[in-house]
């Protein structure tokens, strides 16, 4: 069996995965707050985390293997919006009414990047009794206390906290968003529970009408799906601190004999063209729009060529060099039914931290060295399809006159001639297959451009 090392934050160190019971290998994703359309960073960790769910079936089988990624909706920005949009409905109606929206473009966008679904999508909505439940556990072993309303976890009841981070207490307090609050104990102490007023979206609990907080979401869900104990939390490093540092010690403390997620992943965050991405430096850019500009496979390439715990610097060059490799490589396998097996070197790029830069170039060497089978299985492994892109009838001849006059140019040794041609079809999305001892074949790759073509005539 392949052995698969991964980088583990909490240990901070490369290290063997070895599953709690390899019949059920379970790992935990932290989903989206679905409250907008989902952005290149959202989809980072999706794309990241469906690689590692293909290499875990592959290695222990695809029954089993359990991924659960949720959808966070439940959320302030989701309580602001609801009553915004549907001003006419209930709260809760309003809410369900935004994420059933939001939920159902933030799949379809993850769809087209052909990440396939997880095992569970479980929606923070459906498991309130569950998240109740838990914040009444931790009060009655006295983790946690109640004080105006709010139900608090009491940071200073748990010594382990802060080892995922890393970070002292004054670290934590300078550098992260802590409420301070009156009815706090401490300023560290976070929110399990919260009031609700009418205009709010809430639940009843023996601590009156409120709504969860975040943090505890993600331990009620992932305890009720996975168990107390299971072997891989990921998310982005964003999330490090304090939402998986709280989700561990709530977690821990409700359940003492068991260690929550044994491996924890943390995926880099996005720059758009060296620079941090956000609304106000007008760089923000959601899977909607990216999609407009490149078919989904070329962005999966593209978000896979940096590795997953490095910073990934999103630039158009990336897009582009992605569409090329894929029309190449889809031109090599084209009708060739891919044997697992031969994939095996880039399974074993994948094994070492999902090193994706090294299985990639891995398939790279394959296609220059005509290895179609091992490049077709390595290509299924990881989801990667050459875009499907049709010409027009006017459009095929064009580009075969176009390469008799190249063939013609060639034969007369006047290269000038057929390198420009072969330079003009490269710009216009034409993939020209040159073959040993007989005429050139083609493809169109997916930024063929016919305006481009007929410019060559």
């Amino acid at each position: 069996m392949t052995e698969i090392r991964l980088h583990n934050s909490l240990t901070r160190r490369k290290e063997v995965f070895e599953p709690i019971d390899p019949e059920n290998v379970r790992m935990y994703v932290c989903g989206p707050t679905v409250y907008d359309r989902a952005h290149i960073g959202n989809a980072r960790p999706v794309v990241v985390f469906d690689v590692l769910f293909r290499l875990l079936r592959h290695v222990y089988g695809d029954d089993h293997v359990t991924y659960v990624r949720n959808i966070t909706d439940i959320d302030d920005k989701i309580n602001a919006r609801g009553p915004s949009d549907f001003p006419d409905l209930a709260p809760l109606e309003a809410i369900r009414r935004v994420t059933d929206m939001t939920s159902g473009w933030f799949v379809e966008d993850m769809a087209a990047l052909g990440a396939e679904n997880p095992t569970h999508q479980p929606r923070a909505t459906e498991f309130v009794p569950q998240m109740v439940a838990m914040i009444e556990d931790l009060i009655a072993k006295g983790f946690a206390y109640e004080a105006e309303g709010h139900v608090l976890f009491e940071v200073a009841k748990y010594d382990d906290y802060g080892k995922l981070s890393g970070r002292s207490t004054d670290d934590m307090i300078a550098g992260a968003r802590v409420e301070v609050a009156p009815y706090k104990r401490d300023p560290m102490d976070f929110v399990l529970w919260k009031p609700s007023d009418d205009a709010t979206p809430g639940w009843e609990s023996p601590w009156g009408r409120g709504r969860p907080g975040w943090h505890i979401e993600c331990s009620a869900m992932a305890g009720e799906l996975l168990g107390a104990e299971f072997d891989i939390h990921g998310g982005g490093s964003d999330l490090m601190f304090p939402h998986h540092e709280n989700e561990i010690a709530q977690s821990c403390c409700a359940s003492p004999d068991a260690g929550f997620a044994r491996v924890w992943l943390h995926n880099g965050m996005i720059n758009v063209d060296g620079r941090k991405m956000s609304k106000s430096l007008g760089n923000f850019l959601t899977v909607e729009e990216l999609r407009g500009q490149a078919p989904g496979e070329v962005l999966r390439l593209a978000l896979l060529g940096t590795h997953y715990r490095g910073t990934l610097d999103w630039t158009r060059q990336k897009i582009d060099e992605a569409a090329d490799a894929l029309a190449k490589w889809g031109a090599l396998v084209e009708g060739i039914d891919p044997s697992p097996s031969a994939a095996s070197p880039v399974v074993d790029a994948l094994a070492d931290d999902l090193n994706t830069p090294a299985a990639i170039a891995e398939m790279h060497r394959m296609a220059r060295a005509g290895e179609a089978e091992a490049l077709a299985a390595a290509m299924a492994l990881m989801n990667l399809a050459a875009p499907k892109v049709e010409a027009a009838a006017g459009d095929g001849d064009l580009i075969n006159a176009l390469l008799a006059k190249r063939a013609e140019a060639r034969e007369a040794k006047d290269f000038a001639t057929a390198d420009a041609i072969r330079k003009g079809l490269d710009a216009a999305g034409v993939v020209v297959i040159d073959q040993k001892g007989g005429p050139s074949e083609w493809k169109l790759g997916p930024d063929f451009d016919a305006a481009k073509l007929e410019g060559l005539a």
